[in-house]
């Protein structure tokens, strides 16, 4: 709450002189009663500067603070005491105002924070890696001090800015307060040498854990994997290095000549992170005031004093406009400060640079750098993405990277050990660096220990809510600096005081009294003994945070020194090992641990070394780790890894890689004997402002931020593309740019209302591997292709491997949504194909997506564009086939769901891709390769561990598992057990009805018994030939539109009509008309063809005169009534100019299994049919038919059938039933199989007779009674002169191949095979794949089956001499762009 002292301003305020402390203001009562001072005292400073300085205001002109104002206050008070002189008053920003009390407890109040971590609702500044773009301008790796300078500074600069950040993104709220929660944030790496055993590498715990422990020889390291870097866990202490440090010979000759060249990098540091004393107007901290008594028992009195740090004291927006809280003086920073009171780089650097538009990306450890390849500019970055579970793949995570491309510049800000490892690997990769990488780095002469068990109160055990009136404080609030007045200024150091975390505290007294190598406490009278061993017992059995116990009157020591920088950092087994063969000096390091000896043994304490020196043989361990990339004395690679800059150099000369920049600890070339952050961000600042410098870049520093909405929208972006080249490679440039920043804005889009709703997700990664043979030539999608191609593959050695994780961001979209799509993120490696390693982001993966090819099946969908590191863009489309082939068998399941047929294409527009008029727009484009991927059952155990649910809370998680699972088993089942699933019944509504083709004309047609059908007409399309007539005769039960198929993108009629033809096809009486239920016969059709025919060539004749013999197509029973009217003389031969004759034409031989319906039973099935449901069989039927037909529909799913033709389509059994399996299921197409019940009508029982007994016969007839026999040598010689084609499925299930193999022999021992120019006038033809009617129905007839009619039909008609040229029209153009190559 606001100060209760008024705010007052006097004129000539500013002739006052001042000097520069800080006082106590009381609220106007005399002294300050109350516990440690509180009750009465204003809880805030009031500062006055020495001097004519202008007061520092979080406006300055280098601050991205928010727009800011102060007072300038003066109190009435007389001038006699100190106490009463006019004073300067505090001044503030936004809505900033003092602590208003102790707080109870640790709280944030940014935002809608809450205190329990698993319900309250934190910002997020990073993004999901599905929004991460192929390239920017600027890439910084790791978000601590040098990192996020280098952020915020390049966005400022209007840089597009990617941060990858290894760690998790955390916010005050978050970090973990308790020991279990702790251990699970534990993360341990490198070499564990205990000097009493065995040197080991080890490793193990959660990666991006928080607290990440670097085993070494010789010394240890601890530091932070965040956002924020170490600063989420370090003490806050603002130490700027001394001049004498700077001037050392280890640093380069711009800096030890210049070392005030830091000072405006140290102001521009201190603008951003605010950093100030512990206030002497807050409470008394034991700890603080215990520093202070050992520094003068030690004689140091003058050296102590309070330390800056970069805790906040005060409410309001930070220095970059991120809201903040006053300090509740926790202690808890070692493990982070809960209570939203730390100026971290989280809070200031990287939020300003999520404000300025950069894109920030957690859990993305950077292995290593290369170069661009030829023609690409900058540098490839490869990190390892530890999101969506992907560690569960352990050989894949390090193995198959991700990347992006920084087009100008990388900043290396990954802590020491970080990017020493980043550039060591690198060079191990190609990049040529300086070989003094690795070398010279430093533990920073840190030396950590205890004075345990003194005589006086410390309180430094951090605790989650301390209370008000005993608080903890800040980690470290006070200092003894004893760098300055010695010979050697390497003689240095500092003292600060500290505290341990609340996590350690079940544990810290176990470890003080365990430790070896302690210093007692010499001349201790009894009752001190007595005292010691009761504050001991007083621990032990009332625990840490007894008042009176003796960890409660334990001081925490941090020295920092400087050692001998003799270490080095190297790589074994790929993973980093520390060797730190010249620790702290050893001489210094035993008079600095006889300094603290001193201290303790001063107020009554034992010193207790830190676990590494008692355990490990006197080693240290370090929280500031430096060296490892150092500037080089000399400014070449001889000396150093980078030059005063930072810039990386290219070997052991002066020359460096050009926007390769180390922005951390990693440059420091030798110990500070400070705290180091502050010259590292000072150091970061500088080679940040000189890469802006030397590139012609400004940094906007002036420009203030607001108050930040943290759950909001940045308010500045650099990714708005620009067109402003003509020349086709930028106009490519701009048109996949902006085809990029749709589709983020897609992705960002689906994301961001998946979180307004608060919705639940669902997500899992998956690896697979495979073999892809690069041929361009493999255009068909056929699975003899994708074998082919993988045989082939397989025999070159060209592997291929993807590593995606898929996302649902709200479990409905792919439980519900008809397209069930998810999001894909990762890798594709394939070495044969240029580009790769393939990025892979934003792309759709689709589960039991149905397809639209293919009845009754459920395809598992994988589609992306894919970046390649040479710039260049592929696509890829891999489909999972679960059709009915799975049916009651696992074995086959689990062959379906884990065997991927890919196809990789050149990219197309994004506006083709989602075209209209193609079933598979996923195979667009020229093909590149094909091939086949399968899961292994070892991945597939690693993908079912990555399963996991997405949610704001347990329920939303289970809920969201639950549908989930639900969705897959249900599906699942669905086509396990297909037999015995719900029949599907017609649909009310029609659907993919893509290619409705109605005719020119119709008309009705009578023939010579008065019985009326119809005579559709097509005019042809292509009017550069002459139109010649065209007479296509369906079968029994059907009409024109199995010619005319509206549910496939190219059917029979557009086929002949784009070759010239005019198309007539009759619906003749035993088709889909009401007088089919009159008992006709295919005797009794031969009258409406005679019929038809007559008006054709009367109508339709070039010459009138003279009418012109027609070709006829005539299709299974068709064909048989015409050969009946053609064999008894109704239809003159002369009339008829070719037949081609599908199926069959005059000798009818069922196949087996329909022979079986004729001779396997003891009634003819007609009969029986007869009997019970009439004398009309209709193939269509519903849920209200009558009962038994909803019966027969049942019994007729029990029909043995091959495992890949079962369906549940009832009007498919019934007309299977009838007529026999009209059709390979794989030949049609879901649209047409799902409405075949629109093609059929029925048939008579009177018509099904008169087929079996023809088809049992193996010859055409008349009609009863007599059923005499038509193909007699007689009637045959009539056919004399007349081409005939035969052609038969070899699959066909109605008729048997026999059929036209008999009537072949037929007409060659009749007539020769003929004398015409080809030498043959009677042909046959097996379709191999093809079975019945899906000759003229199957979504691929137009490539199988109809050229090679038109190329008989074209003979006979125009000539052996002709040869037809394919008109440009759409049809040729679907071709072409291989919508239609299935």
């Amino acid at each position: 709450m606001p100060s209760a002292t008024p705010h007052m301003t006097t004129t000539g305020a500013e002739d006052i002189k001042t000097t520069e402390i800080e006082v106590p203001v009381t609220n106007g009562t005399n002294g300050t009663n109350g516990i440690n001072g509180v009750d009465r005292r204003l809880n805030g400073s009031a500062t006055w500067h020495a001097g004519t300085h202008e007061p520092i205001t979080s406006g300055s002109a280098s601050n991205c603070s928010a727009d800011s104002f102060h007072h300038n206050m003066t109190y009435g008070m007389s001038s006699g005491d100190p106490w009463n002189r006019t004073q300067p008053g505090p001044m503030f920003g936004d809505h900033e105002e003092e602590a208003g009390g102790p707080r109870s407890r640790a709280y944030a109040r940014i935002g809608s924070y809450g205190d329990d971590p698993k319900s309250a609702k934190f910002p997020r500044l990073s993004n999901p890696l599905e929004l991460m773009r192929p390239s920017y301008d600027c890439v910084v790796i790791g978000s601590g001090y040098g990192g996020g300078v280098a952020a915020s500074r390049m966005a400022r600069a209007g840089q597009s800015v990617c941060l990858l950040e290894r760690g998790k993104e955390r916010w005050p709220g978050e970090y973990p307060a308790e020991a279990g929660d702790a251990l699970g944030q534990v993360h341990y790496s490198g070499e564990f040498a205990p000097g009493w055993a065995p040197k080991k590498i080890v490793g193990g715990g959660d990666p991006t854990g928080m607290y990440h422990m670097i085993f070494g020889n010789g010394q240890n390291a601890v530091v932070c994997n965040g956002l924020g870097g170490t600063s989420l866990m370090n003490a806050n202490v603002y130490l700027e290095a001394d001049e004498e440090t700077l001037k050392q010979e280890a640093w380069p000759e711009e800096i030890r000549d210049h070392p005030g060249c830091l000072d405006q990098y140290y102001k521009r540091a201190s603008d951003v992170l605010e950093p100030e004393e512990y206030p002497q107007d807050w409470p008394k901290l034991p700890k603080l005031e215990l520093l202070e008594r050992q520094a003068k028992y030690l004689n140091m009195s003058e050296n102590f004093r309070r330390v800056k740090q970069t805790t906040r004291f005060k409410n309001g927006p930070n220095s970059c406009g991120v809201e903040m809280s006053p300090s509740a003086l926790t202690g808890q920073d070692p493990t982070g400060v809960n209570d939203g009171s730390k100026n971290t780089t989280l809070v200031t650097y990287v939020a300003d640079a999520w404000n300025w538009g950069a894109d920030i990306f957690c859990e993305s450890e950077v292995r290593y750098i290369t170069k661009a390849p030829e023609g690409q500019e900058g540098y490839i970055i490869y990190f390892a993405w530890h999101g969506r579970n992907r560690g569960h793949f352990k050989a894949n995570l390090h193995g198959d990277l991700l990347w992006v491309q920084a087009k100008k510049a990388v900043f290396l800000g990954a802590g020491a050990i970080g990017t020493t490892e980043i550039l060591l690997r690198s060079r191990g990769m190609g990049l040529p660096l300086s070989e003094r990488v690795g070398q010279n780095m430093s533990g920073n002469g840190d030396i950590w220990g205890f004075g345990y068990n003194t005589d006086y109160e410390v309180n430094a055990m951090g605790k989650s809510f301390p209370s008000p009136y005993h608080p903890i404080g800040p980690c470290i609030t006070g200092i003894i600096d004893n760098r300055k007045g010695h010979a050697n200024p390497l003689d240095g150091y500092v003292i600060e005081e500290g505290t341990m975390p609340g996590v350690l505290a079940p544990f810290l007294q176990a470890m003080l009294e365990l430790l070896p190598g302690s210093v007692e406490p010499t001349n201790e009278g009894l009752v001190s003994k007595i005292k010691s061993r009761l504050a001991r017992l007083g621990s032990a059995f009332l625990g840490p945070y007894y008042r009176k116990g003796a960890i409660e009157r334990t001081q925490v020591y941090l020295i920092m020194s400087h050692d001998s920088n003799q270490a080095y950092l190297t790589l074994k087994d790929d993973k980093p090992v520390l060797e730190f063969i010249g620790v702290g000096r050893s001489e210094h390091v035993r008079q600095l641990n006889g300094v603290l000896a001193r201290a303790t043994k001063a107020v009554g304490g034992t010193l207790v070394q830190n676990p590494f020196y008692a355990l490990m043989g006197q080693q240290q361990v370090t929280v500031h780790p430096i060296g490892g990339a150092c500037m080089a004395s000399d400014g070449t690679g001889e000396t150093g890894a980078t030059n005063h800059q930072g810039e990386v150099f290219t070997g052991d000369g002066k020359d460096v890689h050009d926007g390769l920049i180390v922005t951390d600890a990693a440059v420091i070339p030798t110990a500070l004997g400070a705290n180091p952050f502050a010259t590292i961000t000072a150091l970061a600042e500088r080679s940040v402002h000189m890469y802006a410098k030397n590139h012609g870049l400004e940094i906007d520093i002036k420009t203030k931020n607001g108050t930040l909405n943290l759950f909001g929208s940045p308010q500045h972006s650099h990714h708005d593309v620009h067109h402003r080249h003509q020349d086709e490679s930028s106009i490519k440039t701009f048109l996949d740019e902006s085809q990029e920043s749709e589709r983020i804005i897609t992705a960002k889009s689906v994301i961001a209302n998946a979180s307004r709703l608060n919705d639940s997700g669902f997500g899992f990664t998956e690896v697979m591997s495979g073999f892809i043979h690069r041929d361009r030539g493999l255009k068909r999608d056929n699975i003899d292709t994708y074998e082919l191609a993988a045989r082939a593959a397989k025999s070159l050695s060209e592997t291929a491997r993807f590593f995606l994780s898929v996302q649902s961001f709200d479990i409905r979209s792919i439980t519900h949504d008809p397209h069930h799509r998810a999001m894909l993120t990762g890798t594709f490696v394939c070495p044969t194909i240029p580009g790769s390693p393939f990025m892979v982001r934003r792309g759709e993966f689709n589960l039991f997506l149905l397809d639209r090819k293919a009845p009754g099946t459920r395809n598992l969908t994988y589609d992306f564009d894919m970046h390649g590191i040479n710039g260049k863009k592929l696509h890829f489309h891999g489909y999972k086939v679960v059709d009915s082939s799975v049916a009651l068998s696992i074995s086959h399941f689990w062959r379906s769901t884990s065997t991927l047929y890919v196809t990789i294409t050149e990219p197309i527009p994004a506006d083709q891709r989602r075209c209209k008029d193609a079933d598979e727009c996923g195979l667009l484009g020229e093909v590149v390769a094909k091939g086949i991927m399968r899961i292994q059952p070892k991945d597939f155990l690693s993908e079912v561990l990555t399963l996991t649910p997405t949610g704001s809370n347990i329920f939303k998680k289970v809920k969201s598992a639950g549908n989930f699972l639900t969705f897959f088993t249900r599906k699942s089942m669905s086509l396990l057990l297909a037999p015995l699933t719900p029949l599907q019944y017609p649909s009310q509504t029609y659907s993919g009805f893509v290619n409705n083709t109605p005719p020119t004309h119709s008309f009705k047609i009578k023939a010579s018994d008065d019985v009326v059908t119809t005579l559709h007409m097509w005019e042809p399309t292509n009017t550069k030939i002459p139109a010649k007539n065209l007479f296509m005769i369906p079968g029994a039960s059907v009409d024109h539109q199995i010619f005319a198929l509206p549910t496939i993108r190219y059917n029979a009629v557009n086929y002949f009509r784009r070759a010239g033809y005019r198309v007539f096809v009759p619906v003749h009486r035993i088709g889909m008309l009401m007088v089919a239920q009159n008992d006709w016969t295919t005797f009794d059709v031969r009258l409406d063809f005679r019929a038809c025919l007559e008006k054709i060539r009367r109508e339709f004749s070039e010459k009138e005169e003279e009418p012109e013999a027609v070709y006829t197509i005539a299709h299974c029973m068709g064909s048989v009534a015409l050969s009946a009217g053609l064999l008894d003389g109704t239809i003159p031969a002369s009339w008829i100019k070719g037949i081609s004759c599908s199926q069959v034409f005059m000798n009818p031989i069922w196949n087996t299994a329909n022979m079986l319906k004729i001779w396997g039973t003891p009634i003819p099935l007609d009969a029986a049919y007869r009997l019970a449901g009439g004398d009309w069989f209709s193939f269509s039927t519903g849920k209200s038919d009558s009962r038994l037909q909803r019966g027969l529909n049942e019994v007729l799913r029990l029909m043995p059938m091959a495992r890949r033709e079962i369906c549940n389509n009832a009007s498919c059994h019934r007309v299977t039933m009838a007529l026999g399996r009209c059709w390979n299921h794989g030949n049609l197409n879901e649209a047409t199989h799902r409405q075949i019940d629109r093609f059929f009508g029925g048939i008579t029982m009177t018509l099904l007779h008169m087929l079996m007994r023809q088809g049992y016969e193996g010859h055409v007839t008349g009609n009863g009674p007599l059923f005499e026999r038509l193909d007699t040598a007689e009637n045959v010689r009539r056919l004399r002169g007349l081409p005939v084609l035969l052609f038969v499925g070899g699959d066909n299930a109605v008729l048997s191949p026999e059929s036209t193999e008999r009537t072949y022999d037929a007409l060659t021992s009749a007539f020769g095979t003929g004398d015409d120019a080809s030498g043959v006038r009677y042909r046959r033809r097996v379709v191999p794949g093809y079975g019945h009617l899906d000759c003229w129905m199957g979504r691929n007839a137009w490539r199988d089956v109809f050229p090679f009619v038109r190329e008989e039909v074209d003979r006979v008609v125009r000539g052996p001499g002709y040869r037809f040229e394919e008109p440009e029209d759409r049809f040729k153009t679907m071709v072409d762009s291989g919508k239609l190559l299935y």
